[in-house]
């Protein structure tokens, strides 16, 4: 499968929104009917604002002329450190195949364009939160669970 990774801009924000929206129905389980008025608003929002300054980097994966899948990651600025020094690091999130193409590799594609966004911008520490069916696939890559986080 001939899968392109195509980055998403300003001008994809109702694309972005709709596949945003998608995924996050699926990975939380909502009913189609659910108000997310304000939900919708504040990702707009952040879209908005993050996409312009390269603080989220989005794309899409394409095969033929369809949109099969969709990722991003934050990044962001931390207080250097020894793992760190430089301070930046990314966050993977929203990454998301179809369902009728999952296990043909487009999720590691996508991962595997994120993660070359983000060391070209010098991002030297990269995280996600792995669902259990993405786990394999990010161990796969070389991800490893951390310890010693909490949330709150």
């Amino acid at each position: 499968m001939d899968i392109l990774i195509q980055p998403a801009t300003i001008q994809d924000l109702d694309l972005l929104m709709d596949w945003r929206m998608e995924v996050l129905h699926e990975v939380f389980h909502l009913p189609k009917d659910v108000d997310l008025s304000e939900l919708t608003s504040e990702n707009r929002k952040y879209y908005q604002e993050m996409l312009p300054t390269h603080q989220h980097i989005a794309c899409f994966a394409k095969w033929q002329d369809e949109i099969v899948g969709c990722g991003g990651i934050c990044i962001q600025k931390e207080m250097p450190s020894p793992d760190n020094p430089n301070g930046l690091c990314g966050y993977i999130m929203n990454i998301y195949t179809r369902k009728s193409y999952r296990q043909q590799g487009i999720g590691q594609r996508i991962v595997d364009w994120l993660i070359k966004q983000a060391k070209e911008m010098h991002v030297q520490k990269i995280y996600l939160e792995a669902s259990v069916d993405g786990k394999p696939l990010y161990q796969k890559m070389g991800f490893h669970d951390m310890e010693d986080y909490m949330k709150l």
